[in-house]
C-alpha cells in the first residue's frame, strides 16, 4: 500500500491550525503520515499539535503523527527538517490554515494515480512517478469557497511548463519522498523557494525518465492568506530570478511582459 507522509510547518499558528489537522484526522486511507514541525511558538500551537497526535492515536484510524517542537530558520528551513523525517513513499507539504477538501482526498489522490499498480508489479517501485499533482481551491478563514485557483495544472506538466507560473501549488504537488530527501529547499530564497523545489523536482523527474500523474481532482483549500499573499511583492521578484535561473533571463522577461498582457485583458 502507497504510504503518504504529509508535513505540516508552524509557528504562532494556534487560530490557523485545528482546520489542517482535522481535514487529516478525517482521512480513510490508512496508510498516512503526518508531521507537524513547529519552530516553539510562543502561543498554543504545540498544545494543539499534541492534542490531535494524542487523539488520533486514540482513534486507531492507521495515522502516524509525529511532532517536532524546537527553533528553526524560517519556513522552508522547518519544510527540510520535514523532509528528513518522512517515510512515506510521497510526501507533500499542507501549511496551517490549508486542508485536505474531503474525507477521501488522499485515497481518491492514489486510486486515480494508479500508484497501486507500480507496487503490485515486481521492482515497480522504482518506477513509480515523481510527482502526483492536481487541482487547488481557494478559501477564506471560515472554510469557505472563493474561487478555483486561477492558474490550473496542464493535463501533461513538466519542469517547463512552470514558464507559465507555478501551475501546482506545492499543497498539491506530491513528490517520491526519495527525490525529495535528495532535493532540499533552497534557504537562499525566502518565499519562493517551493516554486524553485517544484522545478528542480520535475528536472530530476525527466532526468530518471519518470512520469508525472496527474489525478484530476482538488487536492487543496487554499488559505488566501498565506505567507507569499503576505509577501507578494518579495515573492514575485524571487521567482523572476527563479525563472531566469532555469528559463533564461530574456525568456523570463518576454513571458513577464506577457503576463502583463494576460491580466489586462482578462479585466
Amino acid at each position: 500500500m502507497i504510504k503518504i507522509t504529509l508535513i505540516t510547518v508552524t509557528y504562532n499558528a494556534e487560530k490557523l491550525l485545528q482546520p489542517t489537522l482535522d481535514s487529516v484526522f478525517r482521512q480513510n486511507y490508512a496508510a498516512l503520515e503526518h508531521i507537524v514541525i513547529d519552530g516553539a511558538s510562543t502561543d498554543d500551537t504545540a498544545v494543539v499539535a499534541k492534542d490531535y497526535m494524542e487523539r488520533s492515536f486514540a482513534s486507531d484510524n492507521g495515522h502516524e503523527v509525529r511532532l517536532l517542537v524546537e527553533p528553526d530558520n524560517g519556513i522552508y528551513d522547518a519544510m527540510n527538517k520535514g523532509l528528513q523525517m518522512a517515510t512515506g513513499d510521497y510526501v507533500c507539504f499542507l501549511n496551517a490554515g490549508d486542508s485536505l477538501p474531503a474525507d477521501d482526498t488522499i485515497a481518491e489522490l492514489v486510486a486515480n494515480t494508479g500508484v497501486d499498480s507500480y507496487v503490485a508489479a515486481d521492482g515497480g517501485e522504482d518506477a513509480l512517478p515523481a510527482v502526483l499533482y492536481g487541482n487547488t481551491d481557494i478559501v477564506d478563514g471560515n472554510r469557505q469557497f472563493l474561487a478555483h485557483r486561477r492558474l490550473s495544472p496542464p493535463e501533461k506538466l513538466t519542469w517547463r511548463s512552470f514558464r507559465q507560473g507555478m501551475l501546482v501549488c506545492h499543497q498539491a504537488f506530491y513528490a517520491r519522498t526519495d527525490i525529495a530527501k535528495h532535493t532540499p529547499f533552497n534557504l537562499m530564497y525566502r518565499y519562493s523557494a517551493d516554486f524553485d523545489w517544484c522545478i528542480r523536482i520535475m528536472k530530476q523527474a525527466e532526468d530518471k525518465n519518470l512520469p508525472l500523474a496527474n489525478s484530476g481532482i482538488v487536492l487543496a483549500d487554499y488559505l488566501k492568506e498565506g505567507t507569499t499573499t503576505r509577501h507578494h511583492k518579495a515573492s514575485l521578484g524571487e521567482r523572476f530570478k527563479i525563472m531566469a535561473t532555469y528559463y533564461g533571463l530574456l525568456t523570463t522577461y518576454l513571458l513577464h511582459a506577457w503576463f502583463v498582457v494576460r491580466a489586462v485583458v482578462k479585466r
